[in-house]
């Protein structure tokens, strides 16, 4: 199925302007040469670009749009596709093809008239969605392959952390040895932090987002088949940091292929497959530590050179999937674009109407930010307004998956049962529950990320973290027994149930469809970032924090920062469900402070009638959609717009 673009004002909106051939072909030109260093346009130029990002082929004449189509067929050698990319022009244009009387007069009796199989090909991908291509079906399990491998190489350290510390002569309880620990558990997190995650983008430029992959499962085969035996904690250091340097290469570059690769109305639900076979892969890991626990001296050496598994079948299995048509589009590669997207949609006129309405995108992006350098695309991040709110929403829901203090159940769940009066095995047992409880909860969210949305299952479940975790701190008050370690498996338990369908999937969903081409690679590299080094943060601090404060001082204060991270994604995480990429410019062309306004005006105010005093009637006004009317949409998108 295609990603759907926005429609076309109906008759009673206000008529299409009209423009010449020569004009029109005078105005890109003149937006060929706008840099973002350049002063903002004129207002009248400003309010026609951002037109331009909602929909740029709105309110084009048909024979306007069919001179484009040869113009683009001709310099991008698809001239062999010409009249399924006039076709595919105008259904970008008119994308309801029941009720789009302009379309059929425009095209009755002319090669553009549409067949039946075309037709029935597009109602299908509403009707039908889930019926894909099986290359696209190959493509994302090829991801989660990738996220399992995420997941169980956490999981390795959670299971051998209560027997390598001793053999390594960093068992006591002195400061540096629980640095040392700390550091040892922390060691993939910088280094994808510190190097993975900014290969990630000059990597990408040069052998795409397949090449990436593949360079990330070496780095994800050899150091964790060498980490199983390492003599001495330095060795193991060294192993793992550069294990991270695969993760950190591979978190950054997966999420980002499959977004590109999929439908925009289930991009979310395949995207998110990424947390949901990590959350595999950690179950798949709690499980391994269970099965080898009584394997004698060795298990330790097991449990963390077993998470190479998985990578092997990832190495195979990248070369068989097609690369992303957008990073070919990119690099000017039409006629491979167009192959490896005919691949990925069932009809060759979704992908003429998918080619041509994400050439006009780039181009209109190109436009507003041109060719940039990598310290320069990374300066950007903070400093063209678009780009800027996209990455304060990214950071925002990375940043709070450490917040919600989900790491310190995946990397130390065995230790704080430990500590919670358990034995090796019951903790063992116990670390168990929580990775498989952890993946049965995922599933919901191939259902609700692309219907309930991305911030609707932020706010939701937010809130239920919160009480989860400070009820399984509290519970360690009780006397030891039976009961006492039930109570807090129950309770760390709900909290991962209430995890995995929210905060779980959305942050890497969310991250990578946020940015613009441009500077999609370095924005999810600074994102998998910022997730990963907090992690490290969280792997290097905890075991002080468990020393300083006990179990029920450390679960109080995560579910203290789970409420802050609440009030962050309230204020800064606009929704981003069903949009295609190239129309999240829309989405965020909103200035944050109008945001923040329609949020505490309108948001909360709704909320209360609705769910408090019970009105049904209630509706609420979308904000994107009705932007330009409120006057909260940005006009231009050049630097030095203030928020």
């Amino acid at each position: 199925m295609a990603d759907k673009p926005p429609r076309l004002p109906s008759d009673s909106d206000e008529p299409i302007p009209t423009t010449s051939t020569a004009g029109t072909h005078a105005h890109l030109e003149n937006m060929s040469t706008l840099q973002i260093t350049h002063p903002l346009p004129e207002e009248d130029d400003a309010v026609a670009l951002q037109a331009r990002v909602k929909n740029p082929l709105e309110g084009i004449p048909h024979d306007e749009l069919m001179h484009r189509v040869n113009v683009f067929a001709t310099e991008k050698n698809l001239l062999s596709h010409l009249n399924l990319l006039r076709k595919g022009a105008l259904v970008a244009q008119n994308p309801d093809l029941d009720t789009s009387d302009y379309y059929r007069s425009v095209t009755l009796g002319t090669p553009e008239e549409l067949g039946t199989d075309e037709r029935i090909a597009l109602r299908d991908e509403v009707e039908h969605k889930w019926r894909l291509p099986t290359k696209l079906f190959l493509t994302i399990a090829t991801c989660s392959i990738g996220a399992a491998v995420q997941g169980w190489d956490q999981t390795g350290t959670n299971g051998a952390n209560i027997f390598f510390p001793d053999l390594y002569g960093i068992g006591g309880s002195s400061m540096r040895d629980k640095m040392l620990v700390g550091l040892l558990n922390a060691g993939p997190y910088i280094g994808s932090a510190l190097v993975g995650c900014w290969l990630s983008d000059p990597i990408n430029n040069l052998i795409g987002r397949r090449g990436v992959i593949f360079f990330a499962a070496h780095f994800c085969i050899w150091p964790v088949i060498g980490s199983a035996f390492c003599q001495s904690w330095q060795q193991q250091l060294a192993c793992r940091l550069l294990m991270g340097i695969g993760m950190g290469a591979k978190a950054s570059t997966v999420p980002v292929y499959a977004a590109e690769n999929a439908p925009a109305s289930i991009r979310g639900a395949l995207v998110m497959s990424w947390q949901m076979w990590t959350a595999f892969g950690i179950f798949l890991g709690t499980a391994f530590n269970l099965a080898v626990w009584n394997t004698g001296v060795i298990n330790w050496r097991l449990m963390l050179g077993a998470p190479f598994i998985p990578a092997v079948p990832l190495l195979l299995l990248i070369y068989f999937c097609p690369e992303s048509p957008r990073w070919l589009m990119k690099k000017n590669r039409y006629p491979e674009a167009w192959n490896a997207m005919i691949q990925l949609r069932n009809h060759p006129v979704q992908v003429a109407r998918d080619i041509y309405y994400i050439h006009c995108q780039i181009e209109i992006e190109k436009a507003l930010v041109g060719d940039t350098s990598y310290a320069r695309r990374f300066k950007e991040l903070f400093t063209v307004p678009r780009i800027r709110r996209a990455n304060l929403a990214a950071f925002t829901v990375m940043i709070a998956q450490q917040m919600c203090g989900i790491n310190i159940i995946a990397f130390y769940s065995t230790t704080v049962f430990k500590e919670a009066g358990s034995t090796d095995f019951q903790a063992l047992l116990a670390s168990f529950g929580f990775g498989l409880v952890n993946f049965l909860f995922a599933f919901p969210a191939f259902w609700t990320i692309d219907t309930f949305g991305r911030r609707s299952l932020l706010l939701f479940t937010f809130p239920q973290m919160t009480w989860t975790l400070l009820a399984a701190g509290l519970c360690t008050l009780l006397d030891q027994g039976t009961a006492r370690t039930a109570l807090i498996a129950l309770f760390v338990y709900l909290f991962a149930a209430f995890y995995s369908p929210g905060e779980g999937p959305v942050p890497f969903t969310y991250a990578a469809e946020v940015y613009p081409l441009s500077h999609r690679e370095m924005g999810m590299g600074f994102a998998v970032a910022t997730c990963l080094f907090w992690a490290s943060v969280l792997g290097m601090t905890f075991p002080f924090l468990l020393e300083a404060v006990s179990t029920v001082g450390a679960f109080g204060f995560y579910a203290g920062l789970n409420a802050v991270a609440f009030a962050m994604i309230f204020c800064f995480v606009p929704e981003t469900k069903q949009r295609m990429l190239e129309e999240l410019d829309q989405v965020f062309s909103i200035r944050t402070r109008r945001f923040l306004g329609y949020q505490f005006g309108t948001v909360l105010p709704w909320w209360f009638r609705r769910w408090i005093l019970w009105r049904k009637g209630e509706v609420l006004r979308d904000l994107v959609d009705n932007g330009e009317e409120d006057g909260g949409a940005e006009k231009g998108t050049g630097a030095g717009k203030k928020v």
